[in-house]
């Protein structure tokens, strides 16, 4: 039975869920958002593509030599040495990550960049380091940046303020830097509805990101995927996992 979440569903956190409910989440907002939006502005998907160093086994080997007792001119003969130590190969994987574009129709400005983080974004390496360049130029320049994390594990994004929790959505207005709006929130408590920034003067939508994650959920069957009878990855506390069994039970 899936449970009553009043916000988020932690479980959409597995890694093995979470690049599937990401690219649904972007689309899922773009979908939602256009009519709202239209005639003047669009919500356009875009990606981002870099190479992130992983590891990947590669198979035993064996190292031979020839018997020396092996007469020449005959068969060349081969013995197992020994056997060497399994290791791991960097390997560049390519990555590719979704966001969203809210662009004026007339000039093809981008006037808001929406972000949703994936895990990369949030733990040192290739991923975070390339968000992060991005991030700084979005900042340093007249577009609004709207970034949702709803991910528990990894590093903030950079707030001068040390705010602890589980998730987050930062709205940051071109015309307010460096002052931005954050709306930090818990696993159970509501995810909070936010205004959509747009050019000034221009009336902004409530993004309601409860109602888009019901859709996504439904729409890509993720209750076929999950077992809500055990611990989500990454784990929840112990009074937590409980609070989250207590919500199957209505």
């Amino acid at each position: 039975m899936t449970p009553n979440f009043p916000g988020i569903n932690p479980y959409l956190e597995n890694p093995s869920l979470w690049s599937e409910v990401h690219s649904w989440l972007i689309v899922e907002l773009a979908r939602s958002l256009n009519p709202l939006i239209v005639p003047k502005y669009r919500a356009a998907v875009e990606k981002r593509l870099y190479l992130d160093a992983v590891s990947i086994g590669i198979p035993d080997v064996s190292v031979f030599h020839k018997n020396p007792e092996v007469d020449r001119g005959s068969a060349v003969k081969t013995e197992v040495l020994s056997k060497p130590i399994r290791v791991t190969l960097p390997h560049n994987e390519e990555i590719t990550e979704r966001y969203l574009e809210i662009r004026e129709v007339k000039t093809g400005k981008v006037v808001t960049v929406v972000e949703v983080l994936s895990p990369k974004n949030k733990r040192v390496g290739e991923g975070r380091d390339k968000y992060l360049t991005k991030r700084q130029k979005v900042l340093n320049s007249a577009t609004n940046l709207v970034e949702i994390d709803l991910l528990r594990t990894g590093k903030y994004m950079p707030v001068v303020q040390a705010i602890r929790s589980d998730y987050r959505i930062l709205v940051s207005r071109a015309n307010l830097r460096p002052e931005a709006e954050l709306y930090p929130f818990n696993l159970r408590e509501s995810i909070p509805q936010f205004l959509l920034p747009l050019q000034s003067g221009d009336r902004e939508p409530v993004v309601d990101l409860f109602e888009v994650l019901r859709q996504v959920y439904q729409e890509a069957a993720l209750d076929m995927a999950i077992d809500y009878s055990v611990q989500p990855v990454p784990p929840l506390n112990e009074n937590d996992f409980e609070w989250v069994r207590s919500l199957q039970e209505f």
